[in-house]
């Protein structure tokens, strides 16, 4: 396969996908128990375990500095985030750790609905799964710019997108996805 037959495939696959799996709902402004567009955009780059930092996450979102760490601050307020110091560097670098709430926000909010992506992951079989997973991981991978972000954000993939110790067993995803 050449790089310009893969790009074609990746073009009509996942406006498919989307189609098929988007949720259908518009969100207002962040609060205990919602998400703004905006607020999920920040969250789903963000991992639980490894912190982020501000200005490269800014960066690679189009957001001023200013900007984004007013969000932080408000998805910190209300225990989405929390800010931990960078290892290794003085009290101006803080690093941006999801917490378990933001993970659960990031998972009802996803532009994809778990509903509707059961149903069409449910018509493959389980080495297809994994491929589908193993496969979007890595393409997720090499989104994020490198140095930048955690190589696996919550969703349990390495640094390669493959599945890893800290997310759902391969068995567990299978299981899980074709109840």
């Amino acid at each position: 396969m050449t790089l310009h037959d893969a790009i074609e495939s990746i073009q009509f696959a996942y406006p498919q996908v989307y189609f098929a799996c988007h949720t259908r709902h518009q969100r207002g402004r962040t609060h205990d128990h919602r998400l703004s567009p905006r607020d999920s955009q920040v969250l789903v780059h963000l991992d639980r375990r490894q912190p982020a930092s501000l200005t490269p996450l800014a960066r690679h979102l189009g957001l001023a500095a200013s900007t984004l760490s007013e969000a932080i601050t408000r998805l910190e307020r209300f225990g989405y985030v929390v800010k931990s110091a960078a290892a290794g560097r003085d009290r101006r670098h803080v690093g941006i750790v999801l917490t378990r709430k933001g993970a659960d926000a990031v998972l009802a909010n996803s532009v994809l609905e778990r509903a509707r992506l059961r149903n069409v992951l449910r018509r493959l079989p389980p080495r297809d799964l994994i491929a589908v997973v193993d496969g979007l991981g890595l393409l997720a991978s090499v989104c994020r710019p490198r140095a930048s972000f955690p190589a696996a954000i919550f969703s349990g993939n390495d640094s390669r997108g493959h599945l890893s110790e800290h997310g759902p067993s391969r068995s567990r995803l299978t299981s899980e996805v074709l109840k």
